[in-house]
């Protein structure tokens, strides 16, 4: 079974991160939610609108051997808190090298930061002179540049967590996802 890593962190984008895991555990996606080690409330991690998510576990437990892909949600507090981390960096490095990166919204931030960004990306528009990065399509909600794949926001994430299904389960798992989703809209 393919895995994912999605770390959070206060002030993540609640439906960013939400609609990720659903689309993807709908397509049989095992997907890991963890914190960061120095976050105050664990497991208990409150989004950018107040919607509080429980975690599975701490960053400081994963191993990235483990997981197929590492993706990361938006929300500007988020964001800073997962390019502030040096464990999610380190992580994101890890990832680029021999997996799969994902990010959305204003995480393509965190992968700047970590010297991963490829050469083509989306974000949320307003994330995008704070990313500071050519290369950037206004033009698509999910842009794929080899290993990494970005999209644009919360309005984009069902068809984000999509690619993502189709990327490590295979196409028909993803029509079949979204059939039964009723969307005709990625």
């Amino acid at each position: 079974m393919a895995s994912v890593l999605l770390p959070i962190a206060e002030g993540f984008e609640e439906l960013e991160a939400v609609a990720l895991i659903d689309v993807m555990r709908r397509g049989g996606i095992e997907v890991r939610v963890v914190y960061l080690e120095d976050e105050t409330h664990g497991a208990l991690v409150t989004g950018a609108n107040g919607i509080t998510v429980q975690a599975d576990m701490s960053i400081k437990n994963i191993i990235s051997e483990d997981f197929d892909m590492m993706v990361l949600p938006g929300g500007w507090d988020g964001t800073y808190a997962l390019a502030e981390n040096e464990r999610v960096i380190e992580l994101v490095q890890e990832f680029k090298e021999k997996k799969i990166i994902g990010a959305m919204c204003a995480a393509p931030f965190v992968l700047k930061k970590a010297g991963v960004l490829g050469n083509d990306y989306t974000c949320y528009p307003g994330a995008k002179e704070e990313i500071d990065h050519p290369g950037y399509r206004a033009d698509a909600k999910v842009v794929t540049d080899g290993n990494v794949i970005t999209s644009q926001g919360p309005g984009t994430a069902v068809c984000f967590g999509l690619v993502i299904v189709e990327r490590l389960v295979g196409v028909e798992s993803m029509q079949a996802v979204k059939d039964g989703m009723l969307l005709d809209y990625c």
